[in-house]
């Protein structure tokens, strides 16, 4: 009879639910000891596997999800252990059943999650496959959230029966960890089990294109869903982006060709976005330029691209003044947004809400995930700037990469100022909000110290992205209250600063996650996490994201970071050989992206950056970081911003140059400070010359080749 119930509860789930089954290769179910492992999703997870997994495995569940009469009745076909997870004895229990062969399935996390993403992972289930030296199936559910038998807020749209998917990833293994006892190899086992299910959430990702997952969005939040708003204070729902995007994507298709990079000079805006996924969508390959870049740059960059049409706006050129520098540029069309509303016709708007609108999957073009989704732009910081060619796979994978460890969901509301020709506003400010449901507040300008904060607070935003120059200027004129609904401060584009850090904790009681990235890599690498988190470091690197260091001669630790994984660009347009593509590759081989900073690992894989190779002075045969150069003058003047750079010296090699806006900042007071903090004498600089303000780049990164340029002047 219970074979019978099986058979007719599979049939209904297929029916109902649409359940598919991936497996990513060798899944280890013939393993003596096999234990599964899953996230979890709703009160079907464990009805779900027992149904369609090749194995017949007891499952151990929370005892306060036991505790639901209704989740017993779905348990009611397999066999289950109820048990408290934080239990020392409970997790015997699940010893013994490995031990006797039995197949067991684990939810690590405990707990339905109540965000839609990873939740809490628990050091027992980890200890107990390392204790047994179990063969692990990780098991992704994806799907079963948007059920009714979930737990998601109510914000989070539900369905009777959401399509629902089983991947079965490759199967490991746990090896007990070494450390002097049982509490501390428990920890770390515990950590290896959270890094297992993050590369897990991350390996199920589904290969599409940009456009494909903007109606993946649409189509799983609603299209009424109201999540962007800019500077007009016009709240636009998935479908009135849906609808900026069909008609501009086919507007400009009339003037471009298949596969041209067309440049975009727009600012934070509802229509940029439209302009970015419309173009994708018809296999043109949005060029994103930095507007606040001079005219030499723009033209290196439009001559790197091979970019022959910008499209831009009247009002944006007049409001930013940038008529001079369009007017330089050659070579180039320059279409207004204004011209192309104009141009849409009676037609143009049947076609819109007649057609495309109920069809959108069907505006699309066939496109292949390794095409390029996207040009950006490197800053310009230490030369001419070149063009990153980032496809659909590097984009959606470096998503996937933070959903991955970050909670974000349609809970948030994310306040982005940072520009969307910068890779860490476009991926992490822009793109990763509305893929993702969460409410999105677009500013045309980090720059204005003083409204962004007074923003955070009308708009009660819950996530915030900056550079450690912004959240510096945002924390001085803020209101003590007015980050009150923050939860995520992250920073990247350059180092935090510790007195940043201190002041952003100290005024408002929050803790800023600092990452790190590459345009190159779309862009982040690594970044700290409530789970994973350690003061002056960067945090651990994404899942797969494979990493080599290469030693640095006269620099004792760590080495030049070199990277590879899905998120890494497709190659390099550079002005000098005009729309032919380098591929990335490093002395670590084909594929390798060398990150060009100098970084080390502790023993749990923490990252913390050392220093840019191109930023270390050879003073008398020794390397020394003119990060630390900086860090001194910090200490010695923590009110004041400072930023090193060197000279030539015919003694000693190179020799080290300070800017500095304090007036009153003297080499003794350095010296004082050096000895006071261990420091070499080396780091102290010879040269101190006083700025009213660092160069900064449009992104907040200071400006080292006018650095550089004033240090050879010095």
């Amino acid at each position: 009879m219970k074979y019978f119930v099986r058979i007719l509860l599979k049939a209904l789930a297929r029916l109902l639910f649409r359940v598919q089954v991936r497996s990513g290769g060798d899944d280890g179910f013939s393993a003596s000891r096999l234990l599964i492992v899953a996230n979890h999703e709703s009160f079907l997870d464990g009805l779900l596997l027992g149904l369609f997994l090749p194995v017949d495995p007891v499952f151990v569940v929370h005892t306060g999800v036991a505790a639901s009469w209704y989740f017993r009745l779905l348990l009611s076909q397999v066999d289950y252990l109820a048990v408290d997870p934080t239990s020392p004895m409970a997790m015997k229990k699940v010893i013994r059943l490995l031990e006797s062969g039995r197949p067991v399935v684990i939810f690590p996390e405990g707990r339905i999650t109540v965000t839609g993403s990873l939740m809490k992972v628990y050091d027992g289930p980890a200890f107990v496959a390392a204790k047994t030296g179990a063969t692990i199936v990780p098991v992704r559910l994806d799907g079963a959230s948007r059920s009714y038998f979930s737990r998601l807020s109510g914000k989070y749209p539900k369905e009777f029966f959401p399509r629902i998917r089983l991947t079965v990833l490759p199967s490991t293994r746990i090896d007990m960890p070494a450390a002097p006892t049982a509490k501390l190899r428990r920890r770390k086992a515990g950590e290896a089990m959270r890094r297992l299910m993050q590369e897990m959430i991350f390996a199920s990702r589904p290969r599409q294109t940009l456009f494909s997952a903007l109606c993946d969005a649409a189509e799983i939040f609603g299209p009424k869903r109201r999540l962007v708003e800019d500077i007009r204070q016009i709240e636009y729902s998935y479908r009135d982006l849906l609808k900026m995007t069909l008609m501009l994507g086919r507007l400009v298709e009339r003037i471009t060709a298949p596969c041209e990079r067309v440049g975009l000079l727009l600012p934070n805006l509802a229509p940029t976005l439209g302009m970015i996924f419309g173009l994708s969508a018809r296999r043109r390959v949005p060029a994103m330029l930095n507007y606040t870049a001079g005219a030499d740059a723009m033209q290196a960059a439009c001559t790197a691209a091979e970019i022959r049409t910008i499209v831009t706006s009247r009002a944006f050129v007049d409001q930013a003044k940038l008529q001079d520098k369009l007017a330089a540029l050659q070579g180039v069309q320059l279409v207004y947004l204004e011209d192309l509303r104009e141009q849409a016709s009676l037609g143009d708007k049947l076609w819109l809400m007649a057609w495309a609108l109920h069809f959108p999957r069907r505006f699309e073009f066939p496109a292949d995930p390794e095409e390029a989704a996207v040009v950006l732009f490197t800053s310009g910081s230490e030369g001419k700037p070149k063009g990153v060619v980032l496809p659909h796979r590097a984009l959606l994978a470096n998503i996937a990469q933070v959903r991955a460890v970050i909670d974000f969901s349609v809970d948030d509301k994310v306040l982005n100022a940072l520009p969307i020709f910068h890779s860490f506003g476009l991926t992490a400010g822009a793109l990763l909000p509305v893929l993702t449901g969460a409410n999105l507040f677009l500013y045309p300008t980090p720059l204005h110290y003083r409204i962004i904060p007074e923003l955070a607070y009308d708009r009660a935003c819950t996530v915030l992205f900056g550079t450690s120059t912004f959240l510096a200027n945002y924390a001085k004129f803020a209101h003590p209250y007015d980050f009150y609904r923050l939860r995520y401060v992250v920073a990247g584009a350059e180092k935090l600063s510790d007195a940043v850090r201190s002041l952003w904790f100290e005024k408002f009681g929050i803790r800023i996650f600092e990452g790190y990235g590459a345009t190159e890599t779309a862009p982040v690498l690594a970044v700290n996490t409530p789970m994973a988190y350690r003061s002056g470091t960067v945090g651990m690197l994404l899942p797969g994201i494979e990493h080599k260091l290469v030693p640095v001669p006269g620099i004792d630790k760590g080495g030049i970071l070199h990277v590879r994984g899905p998120n890494v660009m497709a190659g390099y347009l550079k002005a000098e050989q005009p729309g032919l593509l380098q591929a990335p590759a490093s002395e670590a081989g084909e594929g390798w992206y060398e990150t060009g900073d100098v970084v080390e690992f502790d023993d749990e894989g923490f990252m913390k950056i050392v220093g840019r190779v191109k930023r270390f002075a050879k003073i008398a045969g020794e390397m020394v970081s003119l990060e630390v150069v900086e860090k001194l003058a910090t200490a010695a003047s923590p009110g004041q911003t400072h930023a090193a750079s060197a000279q030539p010296d015919e003694s000693k090699g190179e020799a080290l140059v300070l800017f500095t806006t304090d007036d009153g900042l003297s080499r003794e007071l350095l010296a004082t400070t050096a000895r006071e903090l261990g420091l070499p004498e080396l780091a102290v600089p010879r040269k101190i010359r006083r700025v009213d303000s660092l160069p900064l780049l449009g992104t907040g990164k200071v400006d080292y080749v006018t650095l550089k340029n004033l240090a050879m002047a010095a």
